[in-house]
């Protein structure tokens, strides 16, 4: 059983039955995952899809197994919409972030962070390095749901996070603002070798695959953390606070 199975028991966040989700939708209200039971095409259900296309909403398919498992009202009528515990920035609100505080903007991209626990922890870290905001994937990942704000201990208070389609398209639009981009990737260049100054950009990937190979062909840097042990790899939360901090280091030196 996976993660989000595990969690997804009891929801705080959960909008359960048809008219409610229906009206959830069309009231703008923040739904990070849509569930739908599989296979299901009556009326309310291709309305409820309709609806949720049209705000970009992922869908997940799921069993009547699932839908049941996940319900705590038990009446879900075959679909659950999980609600985000925290309003979405804007990538343009992250950007005035940086430009309030007169700073080089420097924005936490992570393409596909799926553990809450890691996200939580990669907002605290871009809280305490300064980091203007994180950037995260609307499909394929943990959003910011209730666990993600305890394992922020109260970061997420104070550091915006965008959600986005298209990780890719985005750092394109962010590269012709002028920030320049840097993933995490064992093969990359030593981080001490690279010039991580000025407008920068940090990506971080998923924590078994890394970061797609779009979205690393559309970086202009990747960077390697030394490893002396066994093990080959660190994880994400962990890479991405190392990272940040040789941002920090470098931008300290001035």
């Amino acid at each position: 059983m996976s993660q989000e199975q595990k969690n997804s028991k009891v929801n705080e966040n959960a909008i359960e039955g048809r008219n409610p989700v229906i009206e959830a939708i069309r009231a703008g209200k923040e739904i990070d995952r849509l569930y739908v039971l599989d296979g299901c095409k009556d009326g309310a259900i291709l309305t409820i899809k309709r609806e949720a296309a049209k705000k970009d909403i992922a869908i997940k398919y799921a069993d009547k197994d699932r839908l049941d498992h996940m319900s705590s009202t038990g009446h879900h009528q075959g679909v659950i919409a999980i609600c985000a515990a925290y309003e979405y920035s804007e990538v343009s609100d992250i950007l005035k972030n940086a430009e309030d505080k007169g700073e080089d903007p420097f924005v936490i991209v992570l393409d596909g962070i799926e553990d809450p626990y890691n996200l939580g922890a990669i907002i605290r870290t871009a809280d305490q390095a300064g980091a203007h905001g994180v950037i995260i994937r609307a499909d394929r990942a943990a959003h910011l749901t209730a666990s993600v704000a305890r394992a922020s201990a109260g970061a997420l208070n104070y550091i915006p996070v965008a959600k986005v389609t298209n990780i890719a398209r985005t750092i394109e639009e962010l590269k012709e603002k002028g920030l320049w981009f840097v993933c995490a990737a064992m093969d990359g260049d030593l981080m001490y070798d690279l010039n991580l100054t000025g407008p920068i950009g940090l990506v971080i990937g998923n924590e078994g695959s890394g970061v797609t190979r779009l979205v690393r062909e559309k970086c202009d840097m990747t960077a390697s953390i030394p490893m002396k042990g066994q093990i080959d790899s660190l994880n994400a939360s962990v890479a991405c606070g190392i990272l940040s901090y040789e941002i920090v280091r470098r931008r300290m030196k001035g």
